[in-house]
């Protein structure tokens, strides 16, 4: 069996999840063939700009070996809070460009899609990060294609992942296509994780980013959550606004990239939401709350939305 050389990126203040969860996935994949009497087809370091401990976020010292010379199977790039240090090291940028050229495949893990990005690799492509850090990637790298409820994306040789434990998605989709769907499923109930996770990162954050107060239509959407339950046509958001339904629906979509009727259902999606996760109500009552008018309305929203049931989120997610 080939074995293949994977090499975990870290740096100072990196998230150390974003470490140990893939290596885990490797790990575990050896664990599997090893009891078969199959040799391990993996052989997994951290590596890092100097060898020796390297602090990560969580207080705990990671012992990277340094920089390697010899190409990797696979490079991973770990986030973290430190991820911006590290892109400001003009050494270190070097190297990932340059190893990247030979490696079979790299990847980043969360916020580690900044540092793949200052390589200028990802030009061009599409990339996932924490959803948390999404609007910050676009912005920093306008030449990127974020995509913000992905669990993890392949371009070609580029792999991104969400954040941090979907760098164990990520993981599993590499095993998946070294050593096949069977083993990669192995590996995911060894771990007790999703080989594919369902529904995509929205489920686990506000996906709502035209809610945020500096919007210009802030104080609208605001507004919005306040009427869920009442009919909410052009004419009344645009007399809300103090604009005419033309002039309102031409500057929402500039304002926003989406039409007043996506805005709605979205902020009636977050509510219903939040809705099953804090409280015990009925879901049909839920959806009366919440302006579907039926279940089903509300079902299929979420669907569209979150990509899970309502049943499906609040068994997930309730407390």
């Amino acid at each position: 069996m080939t074995v293949r050389l994977v090499h975990v990126l870290t740096f100072a203040d990196a998230q150390v999840l974003d470490v140990t969860g893939p290596l885990q996935v490797f790990a575990s994949a050896n664990d599997i063939l090893r009891q078969r009497g199959v040799p391990a087809p993996y052989v997994a370091s951290v590596v890092a700009a100097q060898a020796g401990p390297v602090r990560s976020s969580s207080g705990l010292a990671l012992v990277a070996e340094a920089l390697p010379e010899q190409a990797s199977d696979t490079l991973i790039i770990a986030g973290g809070w430190g991820v911006y240090a590290a892109s400001g090291d003009a050494a270190l940028v070097a190297w990932i460009n340059r190893h990247a050229q030979a490696s079979r495949r790299v990847a980043s893990v969360c916020s580690g899609a900044f540092l793949l990005a200052a390589t200028g690799l990802l030009e061009g492509q599409r990339v996932v990060t924490h959803w948390s850090r999404c609007e910050e990637l676009a912005r920093r790298y306008p030449g990127l294609q974020v995509e913000a409820d992905s669990i993890y994306i392949q371009q070609g040789k580029l792999w991104t992942s969400a954040g941090v434990t979907a760098g164990i998605d990520l993981a599993l989709a590499l095993v998946e296509e070294d050593l096949g769907r069977a083993l990669a499923l192995e590996v995911a109930r060894q771990l007790v994780v999703f080989l594919k996770r369902p529904g995509g990162q929205a489920q686990f954050s506000v996906a709502l980013t035209q809610q945020q107060r500096d919007s210009r239509f802030g104080v609208l959407h605001e507004w919005i959550g306040q009427h869920l339950q009442e009919a909410l046509p052009i004419a009344r958001l645009a007399a809300q606004a103090c604009m005419s339904e033309r002039s309102f629906v031409r500057h929402y979509r500039a304002e926003t990239g989406q039409t007043p009727a996506r805005a709605i259902e979205l902020i009636r999606v977050e509510a219903a939401r939040r809705l099953l996760s804090d409280t015990a109500a009925p879901v049909k009552r839920i959806a009366r709350q919440c302006g579907f008018g039926s279940e089903e309305t509300l079902r299929r929203s979420f669907l569209r939305v979150m990509a899970v049931t309502p049943q499906a989120y609040r068994e997930r997610f309730s407390g």
